[in-house]
């Protein structure tokens, strides 16, 4: 399945793009000023922006308010990009192969980086470097760790040792709740440690919360 991509461009852009439409490796959706809310970015991967139409500064205002989707920025030299915030841009005229190529490129990179990385109240877990952050501060946590910070965080109530055991360690042999209370224990010990944090993970009558 191709990947949406929201085009803002002008009438002769979007008309160039429908007439390649079968040879990208993306879909294009059309921004319509009349039509366009929240819920259109709704399945949307990129945004791709052609830089003539930000001279309407309505548009300008549309795009800068969708957070969290890569922009590839299209642009003439003398465009001055301050304007706007963008993942990557690339110079017209352009060849459709490196069209694609950026599109492609930057739903990629956005996509590993919103799977290696988890904002937890003020704190970052970095997976690739296996690290809880905050600030200039960091620790070491094993990959067992990472699954009970975010199972934890992800959870709208409080979570039982049996609820833990069943998600983390999926009943695996030799393990019981002692082996629960052991984790966090360790866990807490470390963050208090570092960070002098006594309440990241919570506990009440009902389980464990973040």
């Amino acid at each position: 399945m191709k990947n949406n991509v929201l085009v803002f461009g002008t009438l002769n852009f979007n008309n160039s793009l429908i007439e390649v439409k079968d040879y990208l490796d993306f879909s294009p959706v059309f921004y319509n000023k009349n039509i366009f809310s929240e819920l259109t970015t709704t399945g949307i991967s990129s945004l791709l922006v052609d830089s003539v139409i930000l001279a309407d500064l309505d548009i300008l205002q549309s795009i800068n308010q969708i957070k969290k989707i890569p922009l590839l920025l299209m642009q003439q030299n003398s465009y001055n990009s301050s304007k706007l915030v963008y993942d990557d841009k690339i110079i017209l005229p352009l060849r459709l192969e490196e069209l694609c190529n950026k599109i492609i490129n930057i739903i990629t990179t956005k996509k590993f980086n919103q799977n290696s990385s988890v904002s937890i109240k003020e704190y970052i877990i970095d997976k690739n470097e296996r690290k809880l952050i905050r600030k200039n501060l960091s620790i070491t946590i094993t990959e067992r760790e990472i699954q009970l910070i975010e199972l934890l965080y992800n959870a709208k109530t409080p979570l039982s040792k049996n609820d833990i055991l069943k998600k983390v360690w999926k009943y695996a042999e030799g393990t019981d709740t002692h082996t629960i209370q052991t984790h966090i224990y360790r866990l807490r010990k470390k963050i208090l440690n570092k960070f002098k944090d006594k309440n990241f993970i919570g506990n009440s009558k009902k389980g464990y919360f973040i």
